[in-house]
């Protein structure tokens, strides 16, 4: 259901008459940046995982499973729990992060709390820099992740909050392009650290100051968005945030009206926004807020991300070989993302998300079928250099069609459905939701990898077509729609209008 031309109440267009001015891209442009941090992250952890420098230092026993790699089971050489908590520990530290991160947005402001975050990112980089033993290098790991925890929840929300409704797709969009920069960088400075003996891995992880600088710096230059500052009672300093990124042609009053109006609306019932939220009227805000973080997960992109070098080492690439793949796949990724940024406020959310599933599904399920027929389920047979160069392809390819849909879109949706009373709280389940998965998937792919072998592909292809058929069923077209009429959708969609058409009337009658 297309939402063009849609009419705001006490607004003259959709977009308050606001233009593309070059204050509202810088603005967006540097908190997008954010999303460097964790992408940086997302590259850099799999590529030092498959370092012999490092697992030298901390992980001897899986290196030694490396050098009988050829007398052992293809799929279980780097099966290790312990390694895998090297990667993991950083999103249990950023699920609970994120958990509390939408009181302290309230209480400071989302430009704050991208600051503090940035801050713990840095923090974590140095300790991990530094590391010596391994608790040395988890903890420093979970100051990153409740750094990522804190930039993860504030910045999308920022950018939807920031955009005029006519480019907020592509704006919010920048956050996951910055996070493919991110990923591309660490895959780049995996490759060079590699030729450095003994201490390649320990650069790796201490440039990861670099993006925390990034997004600390950039913090200090934007404004809070109007909604952040009208909840702390700030309105002379929201109408002069309007006043900035909206340009001189702007219907500042009507916009600044229509999100007062928001914010009075949420303070009219004092309960706390997690009760809230589980309210019947908020049934498909909550029901969209899991489904779309857990199904971002569930794409398996996140594992192949993660641990590509150790995958593609598995399919018989050397280490240089495996770390050029990660950076191949990096790029691909990057420049779907840049496709997906000219296409998301043109073609729609919902048609992006049938284009991409389909692409998925396919690259999975022939990913599958090559290592099932050269691998085999005992993980002994040797795959030839053309089957490990398609694997290569067709992880691309589903990087791909990741990239021009479920990438962008799991920022982009939880950041636009919510009501301005229960966004904070949404997009904190939204963040919980998706580090708690992470967590868990980063902890169990190299196990499930050993035990269910190349049907570990196959289980992402099915869950990746019940994701597409949900969609398809149950989320509404959101392109174009100001963030303050969003909830007009949902009360004419076929099944989540008997669940907020009660709330809008109520919110009709006190206009």
């Amino acid at each position: 259901m297309g939402m063009e031309g849609f009419a705001v109440p006490g607004g003259p267009t959709a977009d308050y008459g606001a233009s593309l001015t070059f204050s509202v891209i810088l603005t967006c442009v540097m908190a997008a940046s954010g999303g460097l941090i964790f992408g940086y992250d997302i590259g850099i952890s799999g590529g030092v995982s498959s370092m012999e420098s490092f697992l030298r230092q901390f992980y001897p026993g899986v290196l030694q499973k490396m050098i009988e790699k050829g007398t052992s089971n293809e799929y279980c050489v780097y099966d290790s729990q312990s390694l895998t908590a090297f990667t993991s520990s950083l999103y249990i530290a950023g699920l609970l992060a994120s958990l509390v991160a939408g009181k302290v947005t309230k209480a400071i402001g989302r430009q704050a709390v991208m600051l503090l975050g940035g801050a713990m990112f840095f923090a974590g980089a140095a300790l991990n820099a530094g590391a010596v033993d391994i608790p040395m290098l988890i903890i420093g790991r979970m100051l990153l992740g409740s750094g990522v925890g804190f930039t993860n929840q504030a910045t999308p929300v920022y950018l939807a909050e920031i955009a005029p409704p006519r480019w907020r797709g592509a704006f919010t969009s920048g956050f996951q392009f910055f996070l493919s920069v991110g990923v591309l960088i660490a895959n780049l400075t995996n490759y060079g650290t590699n030729h450095i003996n003994r201490w390649g891995w320990r650069l790796s992880l201490g440039l990861a100051a670099a993006p925390a600088t990034v997004i600390v710096l950039g913090a200090f230059f934007i404004t809070d968005s109007p909604s952040s500052l009208v909840v702390r009672g700030k309105l002379d300093a929201a109408r002069a945030a309007l006043r900035r990124v909206r340009g001189p042609d702007a219907d500042i009053d009507a916009e600044l009206k229509d999100v007062i109006r928001s914010v009075e609306e949420s303070k009219k019932n004092e309960e706390e926004a997690y009760r809230r939220i589980i309210r019947r009227e908020y049934r498909p805000h909550l029901v969209m807020a899991i489904a779309v973080a857990l199904f971002f997960q569930l794409t398996g992109v996140i594992v192949l991300a993660f641990f590509s070098p150790l995958l593609f080492r598995t399919v018989g690439f050397g280490s240089d070989a495996a770390l050029i793949g990660a950076v191949i796949l990096g790029a691909v990724n990057l420049g779907s993302i840049s496709v997906s940024i000219f296409t998301i406020d043109r073609l729609g959310r919902r048609p992006l998300f049938m284009i991409g599933g389909l692409v998925m599904v396919v690259c999975q399920v022939a990913i599958a079928w090559i290592m099932g027929a050269q691998i085999g389920h005992n993980g002994e047979g040797t795959m030839p250099h053309g089957y490990s160069v398609a694997v290569l392809l067709l992880v691309c390819g589903h990087s791909a069609g990741f990239g021009v849909s479920w990438g962008p879109l799991n920022w982009l949706i939880p950041a636009e459905i919510f009501p301005v009373e229960i966004r904070s709280a949404g997009n904190g389940i939204t963040s919980a939701v998706g580090l708690g998965c992470t967590f868990i998937q980063t902890q169990t792919f190299l196990a499930m990898l050993c035990t269910f072998k190349y049907a570990t592909f196959a289980y992402y292809a099915g869950w990746i077509v019940i994701m597409t058929t949900f969609i398809a069923f149950f989320m509404p077209e959101t392109k174009g729609v100001p963030l303050e009429s969003m909830n007009a959708v949902w009360a004419q969609h076929w099944y989540w209008g008997r669940f907020v058409r009660e709330r809008n009337q109520v919110i009709d009658e006190s206009a």
